[in-house]
């Protein structure tokens, strides 16, 4: 059974610490104890820690040994139109769990008003999300959520695969609009639009600034289940360079 992983915010001379909320969890509902060994995380590297103080207030480690780093994988970045945010912090938990390196909102045409300036309240419970589901999956890295951007500012996202996920059936899938040969090194972003459909305005924007539109099949899927899928199909489609 695999260790638990925690991120800290720093290991120093082989010690770390968790305060607040974070070490009152680990106390009071996972029963954590002096001599307790996890694997904590300093948002770069793994370390074999054991526990040494395991108080409500602090719970501090002193690692034993740093782990190997994992495998380089493509670096994917997620860049979703904003919709209703029960099911988007849905979407960034599941994007975390797929190894997404960036999640890059924006406001599209279709998005439903008000939702841009109610984001800017909600980053750090996106951010709590994410480090909760980084955990879970045992990353070694948390993802990146940035601020809302517009459309103009997203479409220039640098990335040797830009994929534009469409609704249009007629639109290629995913394994014809990749390269042949695929690296680690590459960088594969995905563009999502809002839960009303691209605004073909908006959608001709993206096709002149070279995102290539792909489809996911005939039936028609929620934004955040388009996105995931989307996801599962690129990291399919380099695992195991």
């Amino acid at each position: 059974m695999a260790r638990r992983r925690f991120f800290v915010p720093e290991v120093r001379r082989g010690v770390a610490e968790l305060a607040g909320t974070d070490a009152e969890h680990l106390v009071r509902v996972l029963r954590a104890e002096v001599g307790e060994v996890y694997e904590i995380c300093d948002n770069r590297d793994v370390y074999l820690a054991e526990i040494e103080t395991a108080r409500k207030s602090l719970v501090a480690f002193r690692c034993h040994e740093k782990l190997p780093a994992p495998e380089p994988e493509a670096t994917l970045v997620l860049v979703p139109a904003l919709f209703k945010f029960d099911r988007f912090e849905w979407l960034i938990e599941k994007a975390t769990e797929l190894n997404v390196a960036r999640i890059q909102p924006f406001d599209a045409a279709r998005t439903e008003r008000g939702l841009e300036e109610a984001a800017h309240k909600r980053s750090s419970r996106w951010a709590r999300i994410a480090l909760e589901a980084s955990q879970q999956s045992r990353r070694n890295r948390l993802p990146v959520i940035e601020p809302v951007a517009t459309l103009a500012g997203v479409l220039a996202i640098e990335a040797n695969v830009r994929l534009l996920l469409d609704e249009d059936v007629a639109a290629e899938s995913i394994p014809r609009c990749v390269p042949e040969r695929r690296s680690a090194s590459d960088t594969v972003a995905l563009l999502l639009g809002p839960e009303g459909g691209w605004d073909p305005e908006e959608r001709a924007k993206a096709v002149a600034a070279g995102w290539a539109p792909v489809s996911l099949g005939k039936t028609v899927l929620r934004a955040e289940t388009a996105a995931v899928a989307g996801l599962a199909v690129v990291k399919a489609l380099w695992s195991g360079l």
